[in-house]
């Protein structure tokens, strides 16, 4: 029976969670905590057993572990590719009663991915410039260029194999795991570089298919007409012919394309038969060549390739019927068909010659070394000799075969490297796999393991058998226009025309297909919002804006219209995505994150590490500015995303390493206290939230960012009162409305609230823990607090802790009428009054506002005090060598205070102050009472009258009963208070103080002033208020500023 209850249990609990898409949000969702897809009664049915009570309580946001397995075994991880597009246009022939369950995926590794991989590799460039390449570049210069090339994306299929086999893979391949990898700014990048890539691929396939109709299926369909033309004319009427079938071909593909993807599919085995079939017939030609060479005979004028065109036979002159008569030659080089005729000099003195251009494996010929060509030389044998024309041949001559393009070792890696791409074939299918984690590895590594060996072998064989005017030959001018390779192959040429002409076909129609779908994906991100309009299709999910684009861009590369100038682009954006795969790899090997466990274990960060060197240094090597142009567009898209705010969280290896340097940043941090060069104001900004949680100054922020200046840390603290348990969510939305007026107001830092059970407490937690080892905050920025009789206890406090830390404190006065960001000073000044030695920060306060637009156009003023018996002349003097010295621009003014006799005024003030405070010690009034009171006496005190001789003053005194003194009668609550000598003294400077400032500053934009520390005795905390009080009297804005008790400022370099 308990058996049996599990059972069941287990029963239920796989219905809870059905499948979910993957990565559908912006942080990677999960189908098992916190699930809300299960219903209120389907979750009490979940927890009638009594089997797990002790964990009942937790079951609503911790599922059951059968609840965990049953969702991860009804997990469908279908990618949005053509599949499913396939079945909605079969749905939409016709209603279905009923719906089908979703088939597993069946594909394995042949034909899941080995096989996709080999038909996307393999490609136009084997059967157009393979032969050409090695001709050009030699069996030597080849084989290093296949084996340099091949080499990469080997390595980058091995780093794709780990980040592949590293979790699900949904649809998107490379584009998913670079961004999944690297975060949305560089997978966005990438993305659209890859996006481009298979795009100008698909232009490429859409010129090699009509290059191939065009001069060697049927030459005659040419609408630009080519016969008759010689040099630049004939390569022109070429272009414009593959400009205008490329524009037609390209819209008959994009309308099979957006028909029906299903057409696609099904042709596709089609297109990969008719690749191996021509590979297979190559290979078989090689063989045939051992045992029965071809007769291929190629017409050599001196050492001088001829055109099939201009001979009917390889000679000057024929026999017939015992007489000798000119050849179709002699009539192409002579003036006429005399046999004394004025022939062309160099065919006067060299004679004609008949090689064999297919001598076969076994003749010993190895086109070893390169033979690169200018644009407009002519195709020449090395080892014959000639009798060389004095004034050169005629460079419009239409009698040889001549180089069509500049040839050097660069442009043929650049020309080559597309016949390796193609790698991600499998992984873009990873969601049709029913092992992705075990066919994407075995299957990629095989297909390239294949390739490259057909491609090395090929190489080798094409050397060993062909000779090198044929190979040099490119479109095949001097054998009769046929392709060279197909003349190689076994049983006819025509095997590997039509092959590579419907290979090329359906790599195409494959391109057109993979890039808008690769489009969408990045659309449906959101990372790039222009995008976003290219994520819509038809109903059942066709990317139709996508296409549309797409065959837009694809046109660009038609318009090109060479196939040796558009292989180069689509070099550069394969490259720089392969390179990104390999960063990806060794970013997630070094940093060693928890969630970094590949099933495929092959794999080493050098071997991504020099994979990444090889894709860089192959984009420099192919075209330099190609090159920086893609790496710019790159860029381009990188800021935009991270300007736009991608507000993505993928887990992505950026993210690990900002992690680990900050780390390491904070330890180097540990190591000692910063150099006084290195000093830059760090502030804890204390801010009060009301009742809604919102803050109460919101101006000091806007000083906070003008200060931003100094680049340093930035923590904004707020304090709510009460516990932990009860106001938690107080705390959340304090810490929300910090952040946001923070992004109001842009100040980059970071928020931090505690719950403490007063406000005391939690100012000094905030001062206490702020910040996180060496990066800690130096700086205190707490505004004047506005009904400070209130709070007479607190701000003092915050003055004693930061003086015993050893922290700076900045102290706005009148804070609301403060300017804003968006207000600018036209004129004015920031006057600084300099009384003690702070350390520098009144010296590098004013510096850093002046950085702000807001003070930039105020200039700096800065008074000293001096006394009786200082030089006022060579203070100043001394004050503007420092400066000088300190490279700060300041006018310097020494403000001289001789001592005089205490006024009236100066008593009355402070005797009411001690009355004051007095009362406070020994009336016994409720709370409420006592602010009344202490408001009450405040306002007497600063608007009594001026007394001339106050030696005395009667204070009324409360009895220990607690009787009001209006109960008591006067004459019995008059008594003679002394003054208290310290009080008067500092009283007295205080208000000296204030006059002198008032005189000089009144007009000033802001003043700032050394603050004077509270007094050791608590006791006479409402006094020190006080004093402050007097001291920035009638001051509209006023920065108090007290120093850490450390140089802040150097004279040194």
């Amino acid at each position: 029976a308990w058996t049996e209850s599990i059972v069941e249990f287990g029963q239920k609990q796989s219905q809870v969670f059905p499948s979910l898409p993957a990565d559908g949000n912006p942080k990677e969702s999960s189908p098992f905590i916190n699930s809300s897809m299960a219903s209120d009664m389907e979750k009490s049915q979940q927890y009638d057993g009594k089997n797990m009570a002790l964990f009942e309580d937790e079951m609503d946001t911790s599922p059951m572990v059968a609840s965990l397995l049953s969702s991860l075994a009804n997990y469908s991880n279908l990618p949005t590719g053509s599949k499913e597009h396939e079945e909605a246009e079969n749905n939409e022939e016709g209603p279905r009663p009923s719906k089908k369950p979703i088939k597993a995926p069946q594909l394995g590794t042949l034909m899941g991915v080995y096989l996709p991989c080999i038909q996307n590799i393999f490609g136009v460039i084997l059967f157009l410039r393979m032969t050409w390449m090695v001709g050009i570049g030699g069996v030597l210069g080849s084989f290093i260029i296949v084996f340099m090339c091949c080499s990469t994306t080997m390595l980058t299929a091995i780093s794709m194999s780990a980040i592949a086999t590293n979790g699900v893979v949904p649809a998107g391949g490379s584009y998913y795991m670079i961004s999944r990898s690297l975060g949305p700014e560089f997978g966005g990048a990438v993305g659209i570089c890859f996006y481009l890539g298979t795009t100008f691929a698909g232009a490429m396939y859409i010129l090699g298919c009509i290059e191939i109709l065009l001069i060697y299926i049927v030459p005659q369909a040419a609408i630009f007409k080519m016969e008759g033309l010689e040099g630049p004319e004939a390569e022109a009427a070429l272009l414009n012919n593959m400009r205008v079938y490329g524009s037609l071909v390209l819209g008959l593909m994009a309308l099979v394309v957006f028909v029906g993807v299903k057409y696609v599919n099904k042709l596709a085995l089609l297109f990969l038969a008719c690749v191996i079939f021509s590979i297979l017939a190559v290979y078989a030609g090689v063989i045939k060549t051992a045992i029965d060479p071809p007769v291929f005979p190629v017409c050599i004028l001196g050492n001088r390739t001829l055109l099939t065109k201009a001979y009917d036979v390889c000679a000057k002159t024929v026999e017939l019927d015992n007489d000798t008569v000119p050849s179709q030659l002699w009539r192409t080089f002579c003036d006429s068909d005399a046999l004394n005729a004025t022939c062309d000099e160099y065919f006067s003195n060299n004679n004609v010659t008949e090689i064999q251009g297919i001598p076969g494996v076994t003749s010993g010929i190895l086109n070893l070394f390169g033979y690169y060509l200018e644009k407009g030389v002519i195709l020449e044998k090395r080892g014959l000799a000639s009798v060389a024309d004095e004034e050169g041949p005629s460079p419009t001559s239409n009698r040889y075969v001549m180089s069509d393009i500049t040839s050097f070792f660069t442009l043929l890696v650049g020309i080559y490297f597309p016949s390796v791409t193609g790698i991600m074939a499998g992984s873009n299918r990873s969601g049709d796999l029913r092992d992705a984690q075990k066919s994407i590895p075995i299957g990629t590594i095989a297909a390239i393991s294949t390739t490259s060996i057909v491609y090395m072998s090929s190489v080798i064989l094409f050397g060993a058998c062909i000779e090198g005017v044929v190979l040099r030959d490119k479109f095949g001018e001097g054998v009769n226009g046929n392709l060279v390779i197909g003349t190689l192959a076994w049983p006819s040429p025509w095997v590997i025309v039509i092959g590579s002409f419907f290979s090329t076909c359906g790599a195409g129609l494959q391109s057109l297909t993979g890039a808008p779908r690769l489009l969408q994906a990045i659309s449906r991100d959101g990372i790039i919002p222009f995008l976003r309009v290219f994520g819509h299709g038809k109903a059942n999910g066709e990317p139709t804006w996508a296409l549309l684009l797409t065959a837009g861009i694809c046109e660009i590369g038609i318009i090109i219209a060479s196939l040796d100038a558009v292989a180069p682009i689509l070099s550069m954006f394969f490259l720089m995505c392969y390179m990104f795969v390999n960063l990806a790899c060794a970013l997630q090997t070094l940093l060693r994150t928890p969630n970094w466990r590949p099933r495929f274990k092959f794999y080493h960060w050098a071997l991504s590490f020099l994979g990444m060197t090889l894709c860089l240094s192959l984009m420099f090597i192919c075209s330099w500015h190609y090159a920086i142009i893609a790496m710019g567009i790159a860029t381009c898209i990188y800021k935009y995303i991270e300007f736009c705010g991608a507000e993505k969280e993928w887990g992505d290896g950026i993210r690990g390493i900002s992690l680990s340097a900050a780390r390491f940043a904070l330890m180097r941090l540990e190591e000692g206290p910063p150099h006084t060069k290195n000093w830059r104001p760090q502030i804890l900004v204390l801010v009060s939230v009301d009742a809604e949680q919102n803050v109460e100054q919101p101006r000091i922020l806007s000083l906070t960012n003008q200060l931003k200046a100094g680049k340093g840390l930035t923590i904004v603290g707020t304090n709510v009162v009460g516990t932990f348990l009860n106001n938690y969510a107080d705390a959340q939305r304090a810490d929300q409305s910090l952040r946001r007026l923070m992004e109001t107001e842009r100040v980059k830092g970071f928020s931090q609230v505690v719950i403490s059970s007063n406000l005391r407490d939690g100012t000094s937690h905030l001062v206490q823990v702020g910040g996180l080892g060496g990066l800690k905050h130096n700086t205190i920025l707490v505004s004047w607090p506005q009904n400070w009789n209130q709070l007479c206890l607190l701000f003092p406090e915050v003055v004693r802790e930061t003086t015993i830390a050893s922290l700076a404190l900045l102290v706005p006065k009148n804070i609301a009428s403060y300017p804003s960001n968006g207000e600018r000073f036209t004129e004015g000044h920031i006057d600084v009054w300099w009384i003690v030695h702070d350390g520098g920060m009144l010296m590098l306060l004013p510096f850093l506002l002046r950085q702000h637009k807001v003070w930039r156009k105020c200039k700096m003023r800065i008074f000293t005090v001096a006394q009786m018996d200082d030089n006022s002349i060579q203070m100043k003097k001394d004050l503007i060598t420092f400066l000088y010295h300190l490279r700060i621009d300041a006018a310097v003014e020494v403000v001289e205070m001789h001592d005089s006799d205490v006024s009236a005024y100066t008593y009355e003030k402070t005797l009411v102050m001690e009355q004051r405070t007095l009362i406070l010690k020994q009336m016994h009034l409720t709370k409420n009472e006592k602010e009344r009171e202490i408001q009450s006496i405040t306002d007497v005190s600063r608007g009594s009258i001026r007394r001339k001789n106050p030696t005395s003053l009667r204070v009324p005194q409360i009895g220990e009963e607690g009787a009001s003194v209006a109960e008591r009668p006067e004459e019995e609550v008059h008594q003679i208070i002394p003054i208290n000598q310290f009080n008067l003294r500092r009283m007295h400077t205080a208000l000296r103080l204030n006059e002198v400032i008032l005189k000089k500053s009144k007009e000033a934009k802001l003043v700032l002033l050394n603050m004077p520390g509270p007094p050791k005795n608590r006791m006479g905390d409402e006094n020190y208020m006080e004093f402050l009080e007097v001291l920035t009297e009638g001051l509209n804005r006023v920065l108090l500023v007290r120093g850490g008790g450390r140089e802040v400022i150097t004279i040194y370099s």
